[in-house]
């Protein structure tokens, strides 16, 4: 079977680098010291400081640090305590009851009660507010709270997943007040309960925060400060953290991971992850709208040599599924190997005899979109293939392709449950509905699994929603990302979630050789 040999791959794209080796070592962990300024690095602009509509994740991390939600996602993807400090739930699953903490205020001095969380949701469920958690909290029909201290959900449909569904990225409580008189002033100014309240905002250099002494939890944030600081040049991120001018970087690529993790007094962090980045197609244009020509394109894929090439070797194999055996409902279905033959026959049969050109749209950041499209570019062409690979600043992308495009790279980070991935990009009322697929028999087995409490059938259902997934390709998957991050070793209590969108840095410290910051 034909396959692409890795020298000649390399001589068509020299973006693509050797394999990277992991350097996990976190280290004994000792009593948090308080105290501090972490200077923490992110890869693009935090564009978006409204916490109900950010896209990417250093806006994710700012908002955590300013806001809280009802729950917080842990490490092993449970629900945990954040504004509300317990729950119940009705036999049927249909109503769920939220106790809040008591005293909670906001960063302006306000109280924050059950009608702020009211409010805070009736506004994300809105679909003039266009935010991405509104797909992804689950089918909550009505809110009201009970008392100042009580919120009640009313659910839909039967759903055992709501807790964790709660605590998504947008998911976050801001005061009934500020969303009466508009959402603009969130654009501006941050009014949350979290961890720090900010000090300064200037997105594309950098973001500071400081201490919220008022905090719900007296004993954390342990840090005085936080710095967010912006380097969209990967190699100069890793440089600044080698020098000791920053204490962490949140994201590094595979290209990087290698030379940062080996540096002296630095540690490489890595976690298994679902991450992935997605070939996108516009299932509702031409020619995308055929199954077969998407069918074709799928057969070119070397997986493991996607692996190699795009990964550097940091991650697993995929299957245009968006779930990989981290999540709890995977179907381990037959992998797809390439298959030439049958992509030529398959692309001829769908009208295109002498081949098909197309092209692919990547955005910068991260630079694996790049290394994707480069990628399949070369896997493609033995089949009829001609992909021009276009690369674009990540803000001309979000403004002009995403959601709109009909073939690009995409982007995405792992979520709870497989209800909340596919809810993200899959169904036909997907939150980013980007393939156009609108596929009613998917939609029909996913809200059917949602709704079902055995585990058994729940398994089932899933299960055919891969394979319809997996037969009909509304994207290429065809490798996951393990999380890679970096610090220096004086920072304490950071660890990497899979998640991808998660940061919890009211938990990180600094040891004793840091470095003195104002």
């Amino acid at each position: 079977m034909p396959t692409v040999d890795r020298r000649s791959f390399l001589a068509a794209s020299a973006a693509l680098g050797g394999l990277a080796i992991s350097g996990l070592d976190v280290g004994a962990q000792t009593a948090p010291r308080r105290g501090g300024t972490l200077r923490v690095s992110v890869d693009q602009a935090v564009s978006k400081l409204n916490p109900l509509l950010t896209r990417v994740n250093p806006e994710y991390l700012v908002a955590e640090l300013l806001y809280s939600g009802l729950t917080r996602l842990a490490l092993d993807m449970s629900a945990e305590p954040d504004l509300a400090e317990s729950w119940t739930n009705s036999a049927d699953l249909l109503e769920w009851t939220f106790n809040l903490r008591k005293g909670v205020t906001f960063h302006d001095g306000s109280p924050c009660t059950a009608a702020d969380v009211v409010a805070s949701f009736e506004a994300i469920l809105d679909a003039k507010t266009a935010s991405p958690a509104r797909q992804n909290v689950g089918p909550i029909a009505k809110i009201a709270a009970k008392d100042d201290s009580t919120v009640v959900f009313t659910l839909s449909a039967p759903f055992a997943d709501l807790p964790v569904t709660l605590a998504y990225t947008n998911a976050k409580i801001v005061p009934a007040a500020v969303l009466k008189s508009g959402l603009e002033k969130l654009d501006r100014e941050a009014v949350g309960t979290g961890p720090f309240k900010l000090v300064s905002f200037e997105p594309e250099r950098q973001i500071v925060v400081t201490r919220n002494d008022a905090y719900y939890d007296k004993a954390r944030p342990y840090l005085d400060r936080v710095v967010v600081v912006v380097y969209p040049d990967s190699t100069a991120e890793g440089s600044a953290l080698i020098a000791g001018d920053t204490d962490l970087i949140s994201t590094v690529p595979p290209t990087e991971f290698a030379r940062i993790s080996k540096a002296s007094g630095v540690k490489g962090l890595r976690v298994a992850s679902g991450q992935f980045c997605n070939v996108n197609f516009g299932c509702d244009q031409k020619p995308f709208n055929d199954v077969r020509v998407r069918q074709a394109l799928a057969l070119t894929v070397d997986r493991n040599a996607m692996v190699d090439f795009v990964t550097e070797g940091l991650g697993t194999v995929g299957n245009d599924v968006p779930l990989n055996s981290a999540y709890r409902f995977f179907a381990d279905l037959p992998r797809k190997a390439p298959d030439l033959a049958k992509a030529k026959k398959l692309l001829a049969d769908a009208g295109y005899p002498n081949g098909l050109e197309v092209t692919l749209i990547a955005s910068d950041r991260p630079p694996l979109r790049t290394q994707l499209a480069v990628a399949l570019r070369e896997m493609a062409k033995p089949a009829g293939f001609t992909i021009n690979v276009q690369t674009m600043p990540h803000a001309t992308y979000l403004d002009q392709v995403w959601k709109k495009g009909s073939f690009y790279v995409g982007f995405y980070n792992m979520q709870p449950t497989a209800d909340a991935i596919f809810a993200l990009l899959y169904t036909s009322n997907a939150a980013w509905n980007e393939t156009r697929w609108n596929n009613a028999g998917f939609d029909k087995l996913v809200n059917e699994a949602r709704a079902t409490v055995d585990e058994a059938r729940r398994r089932d259902l899933y299960a055919q929603a891969q394979k319809l997934m997996h037969e009909e390709v509304p994207s290429i998957i065809p490798a996951f990302f393990d999380l890679l991050a970096a610090q220096r070793d004086w920072v304490e209590g950071y660890k990497l979630h899979p998640r991808g969108a998660v940061f919890r840095l009211d938990y990180v410290s600094l040891g004793a050789g840091a470095p003195k910051r104002g």
